[in-house]
């Protein structure tokens, strides 16, 4: 006959299945993700004709170096022109100052010490660091949400229309993984460490507008809670981030004209940042214009106006649901200034999608307990969503004249 002890010594003898570490569990999530894209990118590379980068059906580190790599590349190599292009007429054409030297010196320094090229380091650099964007994702999501709810947060962003660009020689992976550190620290309190990372941030994508613009609105939200707060302590808290956020304003505000300044000092030229950018445009900046010309242009001036007003009210309705309030008030805050700065900026295009992806902190809407249960169904979708991405805009087809539409 068993003893009595025998059923609790056989419970204590049974294992215990212990959940494995976040961090653990969020690469896990990633490295799924980046499969996927890897076996989207050599699906569309084997549909890929001759291009101005290879010949047929390329492999897969001359696919994934095609459109604005080849750029990084050459800054890699050549550095920035002390003397800008000019086209007949005296216009600035095509060069390598409309883009960020972090993630290409980055690259350089990881090669003056390894003794590896281009077509090894970048995409590692690029891997390496959406890598660490995703748990640093995870732990901005968790400030706000359960494990669960932030790990399907996680799977969102890995597995988004346009992840594939995370494993790609672009510095959207080195962004990504800067941005969700600033807006960790900032969520958190730290202001005076989200300091520098918000001066990288600046190196690396022209992030300091917007992000100047969040801490603008998050500045103006300490303002109003330590006056009209009910709370006493709520008031005295609010009234401690008011000079902090203010302060940090400044930084990205800085951050924000560092790399003009620094292309006007090489060249002698003002505007050489400017003219280089709008050189892509083919005609000068004028703020919220191109939204309107857009569409416009394919449905008629009254309807492209219609299309521009559906387009503010589907933003501001989109902040007022209760799963984008939830993401928390400093993502919330980056969120609409982005869109701002997009709209007022950006010219609508091809890359309006790729664009979009600092617009992360919105995946933790989408995976919240509300939408979880349709979770099973976005990925999927996302996932063909990335491969009508990677073969209809990252694939080149020569479309007339000027090629193809950029992705």
């Amino acid at each position: 006959m068993n003893g009595p002890g025998t059923a609790a010594t056989a419970a204590t003898a049974r294992p215990v299945r212990r959940r494995a570490h976040w961090a653990v569990q969020v690469l896990a999530v990633f490295v799924a993700g980046r499969l996927v894209s890897t076996v989207v990118f050599l699906l569309a590379a084997a549909r890929q004709g001759p291009s101005p980068w290879s010949g047929p059906a390329p492999g897969y580190g001359a696919f994934i170096n095609f459109w604005d790599s080849g750029w990084y590349e050459r800054i890699f190599t050549e550095g920035y022109p002390s003397e800008l292009p000019l086209d007949a007429l005296g216009m600035v054409t095509h060069n390598q100052w409309a883009f960020y030297p972090l993630y290409p010196g980055l690259v350089r320094g990881l090669a003056a010490v390894t003794g590896l090229g281009w077509g090894v380091l970048a995409p590692v650099v690029s891997v390496v660091a959406a890598a660490g964007a995703s748990l640093v994702i995870y732990r901005l999501f968790r400030l706000r949400a359960e494990h669960r709810t932030a790990l399907a947060g996680v799977a969102v962003v890995s597995f988004a229309p346009v992840a594939a660009i995370l494993q790609v020689p672009y510095a959207e992976s080195l962004h990504l993984l800067l941005l969700a550190s600033a807006l960790y620290l900032v969520s958190v309190g730290r202001y005076g460490a989200a300091g520098p990372v918000v001066v990288l941030m600046g190196l690396a994508r022209p992030a300091g507008v917007p992000f100047a613009i969040a801490m603008g609105i998050l500045f103006l939200h300490a303002l109003w809670a330590a006056r009209r707060g009910d709370d006493p302590g709520a008031r005295r808290t609010a009234a401690g981030r008011v000079l902090p956020l203010f302060l940090l304003g400044v930084v990205s505000s800085a951050a924000a004209v560092a790399w003009p300044l620094i292309a006007w000092a090489a060249t002698g030229r003002p505007t050489a940042y400017v003219a280089t950018e709008t050189a892509w445009r083919g005609e000068a900046l004028v703020p919220f214009l191109p939204w309107f010309e857009a569409p416009a242009a394919v449905v008629g001036p009254a309807a492209g106006v219609l299309v521009v007003v559906g387009l503010v009210i589907g933003a501001a309705g989109m902040f007022l649901a209760p799963s984008v309030r939830s993401i928390g008030l400093v993502p919330g805050a980056w969120c609409a200034a982005y869109l701002l700065y997009l709209a007022a900026f950006w010219d609508p295009q091809s890359s309006t999608w790729r664009i979009l992806l600092p617009l992360f902190p919105l995946a933790l809407a989408v995976a919240s307990p509300r939408g979880g249960r349709l979770l099973w169904v976005l990925l999927p979708v996302c996932v063909l969503l990335q491969f009508l991405w990677v073969d209809r805009l990252w694939a080149w087809t020569p479309t007339g004249p000027d090629g193809d539409y950029p992705p």
